[in-house]
């Protein structure tokens, strides 16, 4: 099963691009989305644990697609603020609502998302040991930026345990991981970025300005290959394929594209979107 979509879905610039404006009355944008995708990539439990009811929520609108699974990124507390150890309190308020998804059947993909800055150091080799052990229950997918990770000792501890590893496109500087089409465990996982360099370590820069960039047919097609890749390792049952260049919709419309080039069928597009993007869009809708 090869799963497509995007991270997010609450965006006030996807209004009028992937959803419609003004949005009819009752409208439920995540519902929305699952018209399209089988998977949507949660942004919110980065920032803050949801609580059981939310993620019970959550399940329950997209409850009319047996197939759709969501990805959820881990709460930044254990990713990237790594000053103080945890606490139980802590990983329990973390739990709650990943319980909740799970119990519902439809957490698919729990994300450990590392920043560039966490190198393969023997503390911080201790940090994801500790982590991967605390969090182990659910599937999970570790997410590293820098070139230092790049060794076969590390996957093959990733694979040792079963825990899936994220082949990545993002901007490429010197000591960046580069593209890969790696499976660790029974879930592959591909996370799309976008190749904004002017942006990307600008700290000025705020989110929907490090994630603006639209990929081209022809930057999309090797990752529709190592897509293919992933999908036929030994041992490989799900592959998540979540673009997370979010700007004015544009992590939609190369989801679209990349499930359309993998697929070799035409996809069907919202048609605010088709829209927006006709150039990209209409050859495969």
């Amino acid at each position: 099963m090869i799963r497509f979509g995007p991270a997010g879905w609450d965006y006030p610039d996807w209004a009028g691009k992937v959803y419609p404006k003004p949005k009819p009355k009752g409208f439920d944008p995540l519902r929305y989305l699952s018209q399209y995708f089988q998977t949507v990539e949660i942004n919110s439990t980065f920032y803050r644990p949801p609580t059981p009811t939310v993620a019970a929520a959550w399940a329950k609108r997209v409850e009319d697609h047996p197939r759709f699974r969501f990805a959820a990124k881990l709460w930044r507390r254990f990713t990237h603020e790594r000053g103080t150890a945890w606490t139980g309190e802590e990983v329990d308020a973390a739990r709650a609502g990943l319980d909740a998804l799970a119990g519902a059947g439809k957490l698919g993909a729990l994300l450990l998302q590392f920043p560039w800055s966490f190198r393969n150091q023997e503390g911080n080799r201790e940090w994801l040991r500790d982590l991967l052990r605390t969090f182990r229950v659910y599937p999970l997918v570790v997410e590293v930026r820098h070139l230092s990770w790049n060794e076969p000792d590390f996957y093959a501890e990733l694979a040792a345990d079963r825990i899936g590893i994220v082949n990545l496109d993002q901007p490429m500087f010197r000591n960046s991981l580069p593209p890969a089409a790696r499976a660790t465990s029974s879930v592959g996982y591909v996370r799309v970025h976008g190749r904004n360099y002017k942006d990307w370590f600008r700290k000025e820069a705020g989110r929907d300005e490090r994630y603006d960039y639209l990929y081209s047919k022809a930057e999309l097609e090797p990752w529709a290959q190592r897509t293919r890749e992933l999908a036929h390792e030994p041992g490989v049952t799900d592959v998540y394929v979540v673009n997370n260049n979010h700007f004015a919709g544009q992590a939609v419309t190369n989801a679209l594209m990349l499930e359309a080039q993998v697929t070799g069928g035409r996809v069907k597009a919202p048609q605010t979107l088709l829209h927006s993007y006709p150039k990209e869009l209409a050859p495969i809708t």
